[in-house]
């Protein structure tokens, strides 16, 4: 029988790309020092997440858009368009699809560069990183060339089994804390990705699991973001998905998470991938994009009018709980009776 992670290899699509051309860049909210401000968002295209190469986690179609031999010299010129077409905003998160601090993915020559362009540039930098690549000459570097610097860590959850058995992550629980403990060493700020809903986890289960792991991390990290799971294609949930064995989350147990949450010292927030959609968070379709501007709004700290939200669809959602609780299984429900 093979391995999950095997399975989750055998699902994947190598697909070629342009290595001179970044992958995505935007604009969105952010917080900063307390106010609502401009973000710059930048996805750079690399050979990889090491990780996804060797296995991959089961909900993560990153992929999709990397798996490409990169040089130096593409980086460089991917990294000079995006100049380009940044727009001055104070706030600049670039990801790579991956770990930033993986130096097989972004050469130390040109993390150097890019952390030395932002540090004239903005305000405050965030990269994302696997816990085990958060080393502290690499963070005293980004501290030396950045005003402010932070890392984000895909923890995903508190319960090793479940990171092991449901979405097959290369690390522990400890390995998260040690590498708050070098970040915080450093001055360094933390956020971390919390999934919710994994497969194999009922909707209600995957409720209890991301609410115990967001206390668990509460006093570790500076930010909880809770990230519902969103179907990628050639994944192992895009698997179960065509087969009616998986159902992204609903919004209503999000904003019941994130109620629950409200006490938290950790700033917690979400920003659903694919929200309102049927691939990602969603309920009914009538008052997804309500429930979502509730969410954004509670995660910028405008305003909390989570408790006001109604719908018809939440008895359905009420139901649902039942019926996977009775059949002690996720199943897409709505795929079989449509």
């Amino acid at each position: 029988m093979a391995s999950l992670a095997e399975v989750i290899h055998e699902t994947r699509t190598v697909r070629e790309h342009d290595p001179t051309k970044f992958v995505s860049s935007w604009t969105e909210k952010e917080v900063l020092d307390g106010e609502v401000v401009d973000a710059f968002v930048l996805i750079l295209r690399t050979r990889g997440c090491y990780w996804a190469r060797k296995s991959g986690c089961s909900m993560c179609g990153y992929t999709n858009d990397c798996f490409t031999d990169v040089s130096e010299e593409d980086l460089l010129k991917q990294w000079s368009q995006a100049l380009k077409v940044y727009g001055k905003q104070p706030v600049v998160k670039v990801y790579n699809s991956g770990s930033f601090f993986d130096p097989n993915e972004v050469p130390p020559r040109i993390r150097t560069i890019i952390l030395k362009d932002l540090g004239r540039m903005c305000q405050k930098v965030v990269v994302e990183s696997l816990p085990q690549l958060v080393r502290r000459p690499i963070l005293e570097e980004a501290m030396r060339l950045c005003e402010r610097f932070e890392v984000a860590i895909g923890l995903e959850t508190a319960n090793d089994f479940v990171r092991d058995r449901c979405i097959s992550k290369d690390f522990h629980f400890d390995r998260y804390l040690e590498a708050v403990k070098v970040a915080r060493r450093c001055g360094v700020s933390v956020k971390t990705y919390l999934l919710m809903k994994p497969p194999f986890l009922s909707e209600r289960a995957a409720m209890v699991d991301v609410a115990a792991s967001a206390r668990a991390i509460d006093g570790h990290t500076d930010t909880v973001s809770i990230n519902p799971t969103n179907v990628q294609r050639d994944t192992l949930v895009d698997r179960l998905y065509r087969k009616g064995e998986y159902r992204p989350p609903w919004l209503w147990s999000l904003v019941e998470v994130l109620k629950e949450l409200r006490k938290s010292k950790a700033r917690v927030m979400s920003k659903p991938t694919g929200g309102g959609k049927r691939r990602g968070a969603h309920n009914c379709g009538h008052c997804d994009w309500l429930i979502l501007k509730a969410v954004e709004e509670y995660s910028l700290g405008i305003s909390d009018w989570l408790d006001e939200l109604d719908c018809e669809c939440r008895e359905d959602w009420e139901n649902y709980l039942l019926v996977e609780d009775m059949g002690r299984c996720s199943v897409n429900l709505e795929r079989f009776l449509s």
